[in-house]
């Protein structure tokens, strides 16, 4: 009872305020009226005290009031009452002027209390998941907030019930489709704490359609000029998304990034941000973070990169970036949010490399963003975000590390100092009196140099001028002689940063530095020195350094060979004491911090100190390091052998992967031809298949032509008959010389495929050879062996058939030089008619003479047709020479059936003479017979004939 008195705030004794009796009443009131009315009174009663008397409601009506909401759902006013109750006695969000100094943690204890009670009978969350479908806004809306107020009180086991419950997720989904905005509001609130650090609650808010609804919110509300609801929303958006990677993609995969563009679509006038529109664009960007975070995994984080650069989110960004009056948290934002978009992405690191800073003359993002990090008056947080910016750029980027050091070769340095390059800047930085501007500056540049052993060897050319009169030196030597100088703690970690990261795995650079003669006993001293703790890690980073110089030493400088410097350590530091301060560098704390994500993270500038590509370093370094201090030098020896060994391998592999490789693209471009030539193999047999079946109907024609027009030239002995077999003869001369041309055309059209074909069948041989050569070193190869056998016997088939047609037209042939023949039979008959008759055999004379001519060109070129034909077949059998043979053939049947045609013209026009002349015969009188009485009337007329000559 003291406790309940402290929390009610009377005094220590005394009576107990009147409110408990009223309380105790009117909760007997609730459970024994019959009324409705009296019982909606009492609870409206107990939701007025319930503020005031927050205990004793919450320990005498909770009960009943969970009855209330079971048995009295009819009444949307008292289970309103009910719900406004529950919540006064869970909800810890009392008013300012209400609480005492010490209730605020006895009220949180409280609300937890009451609502583990509440949620001991899960299905009393069940029934608040059906009451938060009502439509009813007493209803609904109380329900909202007392939900949300016992998941802000006991989240994971709430969170439990609701998952466990039918459609318990899917029907506070339906919160946000609310015309009332104050329930979609409180909706998402509601969302807020159902869906924190709970991944399966998370994927299906997502696959309830959360994101659709949140984005239109988000619009509706005018994105970043929106108020509080667009904040709360970005808030539910980064719950569904942050360490998600199946939300991650879906997002990604509904085209929802593209949706997010118009959010930073920022206008000129930049003045005046509200301190909401700061907030709203500020968790923003750090949604296009979560995307894009370096934690996901790489495959997800590369997709969302190329997505927000082709959707132009990357190219609004940058513009935000060099936009001029944005706040300076945003700007932060921004640098950083750009850092992460383009981290590890080429296509993006290239496009950034292209943008310019809005100033004249233009000058690269790159370089302004640059003269910031320099710059000892600019905030420490934006510094840093612009050092995260340029490692992101370099992250993985040779291109862009080779146009770095490229600014600071003395071939592409601008004599005139018209513009500043990146290359100067950072060298400036490297060298002046702010030791925050040196860390930056040589992390910067160790970053151009990370995995990149050809650009180790090429800074070793740059030459800096230090002052006037006196030569210049290397940069190389620049550093050391800032080392020696004694400068401040961060300014040598910076250069031994630089220096460790320059040497390693580059044997050039170490015999550069060694062949300084100051550089190793400076090393040494710095080691075997006592120093305090904040040298402590200057000494590590030295022994790191010098181990450096051991590990990648190839010995060719006799004083600093390998052996030499282990002995030089055994006898000034020891070997113990050297791994001791090694191991320095590992134990800092602000090590630990640096190696846990790659964003420079520091609170302080005093806390800049390691970076965290240069923790990877160390960790891969220190081991081999420690082992090398204590080898001997035969194992040294033996350890050379065995890494020239591997490095032999290693280029053998790499040789014969880039072979392999070579032959698997061959072999997928030759598997591509079979196929498409296969595919045309089977249309062309369909083709020829149709032109068979063509070929046989015009042989039918033609046989049944050629036995009438046989008929006919047997009855035709007259004069007039014999001028018009002359007629006839003539269009055949025609016809024969037409042919001939196509003999000849044909001829040159065979002697070129004929060059095509040998041309490609070299080709095809010195193929051969290859892939043989191939198959020999893969076995994979044998199915296109196999492949190849088909097609072959698919191309004997094919010149199987070209024979066929072939003998074919040599029939067609035969059977035209027979008509040639019977119409040089016929010719003798013409010399015993008189003057005309002796002029028509002279041209028959000439025609027969022409016909021979051309008979024998025919001839020719049939024997020159048959020993091309020869050749063809004896051809390698190869896909091209299939795809080859098949145009032929096409062309050989369309030829045919051009011949065919000409015939079947011949006959016809033969077929309308012979009718002209009987026509011409019954107009003079002659009687004429039909045709199958033609044989009994020629022997009629030859009896009479003799008979008249008896007479004569």
């Amino acid at each position: 009872m003291n406790f309940l008195r402290g929390v009610m705030g009377g005094p220590s004794a005394g009576p107990q305020p009147s409110g408990a009796d009223t309380i105790q009443k009117l909760c007997d009131r609730v459970a024994s009226s019959t009324l409705l009315d009296d019982r909606r009174d009492a609870v409206r009663a107990l939701k007025a005290l319930s503020k005031k008397y927050r205990l004793e409601v919450g320990i005498q009506a909770m009960e009943h009031l969970v009855h209330v909401l079971q048995t009295d759902r009819s009444d949307s006013e008292i289970i309103g009452y009910a719900l406004d109750t529950l919540y006064n006695v869970i909800s810890n969000d009392l008013e300012e002027e209400e609480q005492e100094e010490n209730s605020p943690k006895q009220g949180d204890d409280l609300g937890s209390q009451f609502t583990e009670i509440f949620i001991k009978q899960p299905e009393n969350v069940t029934l608040l998941l059906t009451l938060v479908e009502e439509f009813d806004f007493h209803v609904r809306w109380p329900g909202v907030k007392l939900l949300t107020s016992l998941l802000k009180q006991q989240g994971p086991q709430v969170q439990q019930i609701i998952l466990v419950s039918p459609m318990g997720v899917s029907r506070l989904m339906d919160l946000l489709a609310d015309s009332r905005e104050v329930i979609r509001n409180d909706g998402v609130l509601l969302l807020q704490q159902l869906t924190k650090s709970n991944a399966a609650i998370q994927k299906i808010v997502a696959f309830e359609n959360a994101f659709e609804r949140l984005l239109d919110i988000v619009t509706e509300e005018g994105n970043s000029d929106g108020g509080i609801v667009v904040e709360d929303c970005l808030l539910l958006l980064q719950n569904l998304l942050k360490n998600n990677n199946s939300n991650q993609n879906f997002f990604k995969e509904g085209s929802y990034i593209q949706r997010m563009k118009p959010w930073f679509e920022v206008g000129d006038d930049n003045c005046g941000w509200s301190a909401q529109k700061v907030t709203n664009l500020h968790l923003m960007l750090q949604l296009v973070r979560v995307l894009v975070s370096p934690t996901n995994p790489p495959g997800a984080t590369t997709s969302c990169q190329k997505a927000m650069f082709h959707c132009g989110l990357l190219q609004q960004l940058c513009t935000i970036l060099m936009a001029t009056g944005v706040p300076a948290d945003i700007l932060t934002e921004t640098i950083n949010t750009v850092s992460e978009v383009i981290r590890g992405c080429q296509m993006n690191q290239d496009y950034f490399a292209s943008v310019n800073a809005p100033s004249n003359p233009p000058r690269p993002a790159i370089v302004v963003l640059l003269m910031s990090m320099v710059n000892e008056r600019q905030p420490f947080v934006l510094r840093c975000a612009v050092l995260y910016c340029f490692q992101c750029f370099l992250y993985k980027n040779h291109k862009g590390q080779g146009e770095i050091v490229s600014t600071l070769l003395p071939s592409t340095i601008d004599a005139t100092g018209s513009s500043v390059s990146a290359g100067q800047l950072l060298c400036g930085g490297l060298f002046s009196t702010d030791s925050l501007s040196n860390w930056c500056a040589a992390v910067a540049l160790a970053h151009a140099l990370q995995e990149n052993a050809a650009l180790k060897e090429q800074l070793l050319r740059v030459q800096l001028a230090t002052s006037i009169g006196n030569p210049p030196v290397s940069l190389l030597q620049q550093c050391t002689n800032i080392l020696s100088q004694g400068s401040k703690v961060q300014t040598r970690v910076g250069l031994l940063m630089l220096l460790c990261t320059w040497l390693s795995n580059c044997s050039i650079a170490v015999t550069h530095f060694l062949h300084n003669p100051a550089n190793v006993p400076f090393l040494t001293g710095q080691i075997a020195e006592n120093l305090g703790e904040e040298e402590q890690l200057v000494q590590g980073l030295c022994a790191l350094l010098l181990g450096i110089s051991i590990y990648y030493n190839d010995n060719s400088l006799e004083n600093y060979r390998k052996e030499k410097l282990k002995q030089l350590i055994e006898k000034r530091i020891g070997r113990e004491n050297f791994v001791e301060k090694l191991g320095f560098i590992s134990k800092h704390e602000l090590y630990s911090r640096a190696a846990q994500k790659p964003q420079p993270g520091f609170s302080s500038p005093e806390h800049m100190m390691f970076d965290h590509e240069f923790t990877k370093l160390v960790k891969e370094l220190e081991g081999v390091i420690s082992k090398a201090i204590y080898k001997s030098s035969e194992e040294d020896k033996k350890e050379e052998e065995v890494k020239k060994t591997l490095e032999q391998h290693d280029n053998i592999v790499t040789h014969y992967k880039k072979v392999i490789r070579e032959q698997d693209q061959e072999l997928e471009e030759l598997k591509q031809q079979v196929s498409t030539l296969k595919s045309q193999n089977e249309q062309l047999q369909v083709t020829v298949t149709q032109q068979v079946s063509q070929i046989q109907q015009h042989k039918d024609q033609y046989n049944l032509l050629k036995v009438q027009l046989g008929k006919d030239t047997q009855h035709h002995n007259s004069h007039g008959d014999t001028l018009q077999v002359n007629g006839i003869q003539l269009e055949e001369v025609s016809k024969l010389r037409e042919e001939l041309e196509d003999w000849r055309n044909r001829h040159e059209q065979l002697q070129g495929q004929l060059k095509e074909k040998d041309a490609v069948i070299e080709n095809l041989k010195s193929l051969q050879l290859e892939t043989g050569t191939e198959q020999s070193s893969q076995p994979s190869s044998s199915g296109g062996m196999e492949h190849s056998a088909e097609l072959q016997k698919e191309l004997e088939l094919l010149r199987t058939q070209i024979q066929l047609q072939a003998a074919e037209i040599s029939k067609l042939q035969a059977e035209n030089q027979k008509l040639q023949a019977m119409n040089t039979a016929v010719d003798p008959a013409l010399g015993a008619s008189g003057a005309v008759a002796s002029r028509s055999s002279e041209k028959e004379g000439r025609l027969l003479q022409e016909l021979g001519e051309l008979q024998s060109e025919v001839k020719a070129l049939s024997e020159e047709k048959v020993s091309l034909q020869q050749q063809l077949d004896s051809s390698s059998s190869t896909v091209a020479i299939l795809q080859d043979e098949k145009s032929k053939l096409q062309q050989e049947v369309a030829e045919a059936k051009k011949e065919q045609d000409d015939l079947l013209v011949l006959l016809a026009d033969q077929d309308q003479k012979l009718s002209a002349l009987r026509s011409k015969l019954k107009d003079l009188g002659m009687p004429v017979e039909d045709e199958d009485d033609i044989e009994s009337g020629d022997q009629a007329d030859e009896d009479e004939d003799g008979d008249e000559e008896e007479q004569d």
